[in-house]
């Protein structure tokens, strides 16, 4: 029966990964994610069922729109095939069985991948944009928060101080961001990517984030490293601009932190 439970999880984290391409379009410009019905964003007309099915919409529409013909980015496609095996694994990572299923494993499951969508959510949106949302950031932290209550009340976890402490100080950055800084017109991103770590370690704890921090700045590193070499490469060619790229710090973490938690997980349950 398991493997059943496994073909609904992959096409239900397909459905989350459709769900976050239109989050990722719609939330930097302040559209509606909810209410409004799905439209091609180069003809703008409206998606019917048959054009939003995740992964085969894309497949048996050859990756066009079914109405103007325009290219639908693959990264559309990527994003639900990536959100559909990363709820596999997540669910695979913990042992996740209908024959030894109990409510706590199914409560930091559920909560888990909430998580894990507000993190796809924050990686899609800074790849694109180099910018981490504040709402995005503020659900994350609701999902948590609810853990947090049930840990204290149901299982009596002593760890609610630790809590506690990490939910203060995300807020504080968070009131920082908002009012100071808004006010004086300065880059609220190296606050926001504060208050992710913040998340990411109310969520993982401390030695998952120290690992993600470690994979983010090899990545940073590696992308610098790349950008400085292609530089060298083209700064002798004449007509050719050269820019700089600001870089994605957000969506690293994020990446690595989902590679890390499953990895750590396997050890967890497996070990």
């Amino acid at each position: 029966m398991d493997y059943i439970l496994y073909i609904l999880l992959f096409c239900i984290g397909a459905t989350f990964g459709s769900f976050f391409t239109l989050a990722v379009y719609r939330i930097p410009i302040k559209q509606d994610i909810t209410h409004t019905r799905s439209y091609c964003p180069k003809c703008n007309h409206k998606l019917t069922f048959l054009d939003m099915i995740p992964i085969l919409s894309y497949v048996f529409l050859g990756g066009k729109c079914r109405y103007c013909k325009e290219k639908i980015r693959p990264r559309y496609l990527l994003l639900e095939l990536l959100s559909g095996i990363t709820f596999v694994i997540f669910g695979l990572s913990i042992k996740l069985s209908l024959y030894t299923i109990n409510y706590q494993i199914l409560m930091y499951f559920c909560i888990g991948l909430l998580y894990l969508a507000s993190l796809f959510i924050i990686a899609g949106i800074d790849k694109e944009r180099i910018r981490i949302e504040k709402p995005v950031l503020l659900f994350g932290f609701i999902c948590v928060t609810i853990y947090m209550i049930y840990l204290y009340v149901v299982e009596n976890d002593a760890s609610i101080y630790r809590y506690v402490i990490y939910l203060i100080l995300s807020c504080l950055l968070l009131l920082f961001s908002i009012v100071y800084l808004k006010k004086k017109g300065k880059d609220s991103y190296p606050i926001d990517v504060l208050v992710l770590s913040m998340l990411m370690v109310l969520y993982t704890y401390e030695t998952v984030y120290i690992y993600t921090v470690i994979t983010t700045l090899l990545a940073v590193s590696i992308q610098l490293l790349l950008q400085h070499l292609n530089k060298r490469k083209v700064k002798f060619v004449k007509n050719i601009k050269i820019e700089n790229s600001k870089v994605p710090i957000g969506f690293y973490m994020c990446t690595a932190n989902i590679i890390i938690l499953l990895v750590t997980n396997f050890i967890i349950f497996y070990g």
